[in-house]
């Protein structure tokens, strides 16, 4: 293999692998809606373990697929999938236009929430679900 051949097979793996968890998250979606629950199903089907695949089929359905930013990672958006339609659309916009890492969205994300929890009562019932990708812990949205 040729310098040129490896490049072009490193743009096309960084391809797949940046829309994989994606498609992952949307066949268990599409399965889970036609079908009913089969996490158990498709745990053994992929390798994946159950939590892991409920992680990713939550971020896949909080972002739906016409929102998903091609040049931002799988964990961009997970950073975000926990907040209003309006507030994910804001904060992807403000990282893909400043290319912030995970980590610089991460902690601007920390600072907004910091700044409006000082004025507010926390609740009691919050629950975590974390990324299978980063492992990142991120507060799931509260069921209305």
């Amino acid at each position: 293999m040729d310098v040129v051949a490896w490049v072009r097979a490193g743009a096309r793996l960084g391809a797949m692998t940046r829309c994989s968890q994606w498609l992952l998250g949307d066949w268990i979606r599409y399965g889970t809606s036609r079908w009913g629950e089969k996490y158990s199903e498709a745990a053994r089907i992929t390798g994946y373990d159950i939590q892991s695949l409920r992680n990713i089929a939550y971020i896949a359905g909080a972002i739906e697929p016409y929102r998903r930013r091609d040049n931002l990672t799988w964990s961009h958006h997970a950073e975000v999938c926990a907040l209003e339609t309006e507030e994910q659309e804001r904060w992807l916009d403000v990282a893909a236009e400043q290319r912030m890492s995970v980590a610089d969205l991460r902690m601007e994300l920390r600072g907004s929430r910091q700044g409006k929890d000082s004025g507010s009562a926390k609740s009691g019932s919050t629950k975590m679900v974390t990324c299978p990708e980063c492992e990142h812990k991120f507060e799931a949205p509260k069921a209305s």
